[in-house]
């Protein structure tokens, strides 16, 4: 969460979840309470809004995307703010789903707003307009929100990548962006968890090409095929639904997280694909479903839950042999993800795989290209919007640093003009 301050008014860019705090939470039958959720160290740290008295002035919480780690914690803070909760219709879909999952509610108008439009928000000094323009990202609707204030625009790009040939939806929307930077962009909050890459990070068509290549490219005939992805990445999960018809097998999805997001997905119209899959979340579903799979493995292609190895999911209860579908060897297990690089993500991958080999699968690991621009990304960004100010954000200090001396190699000087900051820190721009 980032609050900015103006006068007496405070507008909040995202309330995201901690993911590493929570693995597996999502596919297990208890949500947890949000004291359950603040003893994980999962929430962000709301009170220090309290501390500074500035949870009254609140005027609207702008939520960039959909992933959990921007948009997560809606439910368990929302109650704190007369404000309302404001998004791309995919995002507060995906919001109102969550917590209708969970047996949540809040008060908060939850306001849909179509990418390449405006809100405005009402405020005690003036009122302020927030833009949602078009971003490429690891899931639909992904925005840039770039707030119109009387003392300049704040524009917050967390999270994006810069895909030119993206395989759903919108390039990103390089007009606006460049408009905007003729007017004047004060500040920029801006991801830089890829900033000590020195790449560009590649389109998601390179991932449909690393699909196709381990789909068509190896036997599998008389194998199983399983392939575990982002359930938020619906582009991906269009690409493999295309892929498994085009290899004559009928398409099932099974995982609770999944048949959440798709469920948005379809309740937005953006899920035209699914009229050919199968999906199933119930146990029973579950169940019958992957015993069908078994008697005839060669005639379904599985997309389940699981790739960080995740306790419970679908993924990892196939390697504990808990289910009706029994591994066999030749399996095919296919990663269309990468590990979220923290400790607990890679020690739960790791045991996962360890589990899988038992069975003497083939596995075929980072069939994926992120959806985090990197060092190269960030630089055109930068270049494009020609910020007075840049925050670097969305990482720890090595990475944020990473895209501190990135701004200083494009002539901005660190702590003038490009600031290093920190969790509960704030910075006075005039």
């Amino acid at each position: 969460m980032t609050a900015l301050e103006i006068e007496g008014d405070v507008i909040l860019f995202d309330d995201g979840l901690f993911l590493p705090a929570i693995v597996g939470v999502a596919e297990r039958e208890k949500i947890p309470t949000e004291k359950g959720m603040n003893s994980l160290g999962a929430l962000p740290d709301v009170e220090y809004l309290e501390k500074r008295g500035l949870q009254g002035k609140v005027r609207a919480l702008l939520i960039s995307h959909a992933h959990l780690d921007h948009v997560g914690a809606v439910p368990y803070n929302a109650y704190r703010y007369r404000a309302d909760i404001v998004g791309t219709p995919f995002t507060m879909e995906v919001l109102k789903i969550l917590m209708e999952d969970n047996g949540q509610s809040i008060n908060n108008r939850i306001v849909p707003v179509k990418l390449n439009s405006s809100y405005n928000i009402k405020g005690k000094s003036g009122n302020y307009r927030a833009e949602f323009i078009n971003m490429t990202h690891s899931t639909i609707q992904s925005s840039a929100i770039a707030v119109h204030t009387p003392k300049g625009i704040v524009m917050y790009a967390n999270d994006y990548k810069l895909d030119n040939s993206p395989t759903f939806g919108e390039k990103p929307n390089y007009k606006r962006l460049r408009e905007l930077s003729k007017s004047g962009v004060k500040v920029l909050i801006i991801n830089s968890l890829y900033a000590p890459k020195e790449i560009k990070t590649p389109s998601e068509k390179v991932a449909k090409t690393l699909l196709e290549d381990v789909l068509f490219g190896t036997e599998n005939r008389n194998s199983a095929i399983i392939v575990s992805t982002f359930s938020s990445h619906i582009a991906r999960l269009k690409t493999i639904s295309e892929f498994g018809l085009r290899l004559n097998r009928e398409v099932i999805f099974i995982g609770r997280s999944l048949n959440k997001y798709i469920t948005a997905a379809k309740n937005i119209g953006q899920a035209g694909f699914m009229k050919k899959v199968r999906m199933y979340s119930y146990r029973r579903q579950v169940e019958k479903a992957l015993g069908r799979v078994n008697r005839n493995r060669s005639r379904y292609l599985v997309v389940c839950t699981g790739h960080q190895g995740e306790p419970g999911s679908i993924l990892d209860r196939l390697a504990r042999d808990e289910l009706p579908l029994k591994l066999k060897k030749d399996d095919h297990i296919i990663f269309s993800s990468q590990t979220i690089p923290s400790p607990i993500n890679e020690e739960t991958k790791a045991q996962l795989e360890k589990k899988l080999k038992k069975h003497h699968v083939r596995i075929f690991d980072n069939a994926h290209v992120s959806g985090h621009g990197a060092r190269e990304d960030l630089r055109d960004f930068i270049s494009l919007v020609k910020p007075k100010h840049i925050i670097p954000a969305h990482g720890d200090l090595k990475k944020t640093s990473a895209g501190v001396s990135l701004a200083e190699e494009m002539g901005y000087k660190s702590g003038k003009n490009v600031h290093l900051m920190g969790d509960l820190k704030s910075l006075e721009v005039k």
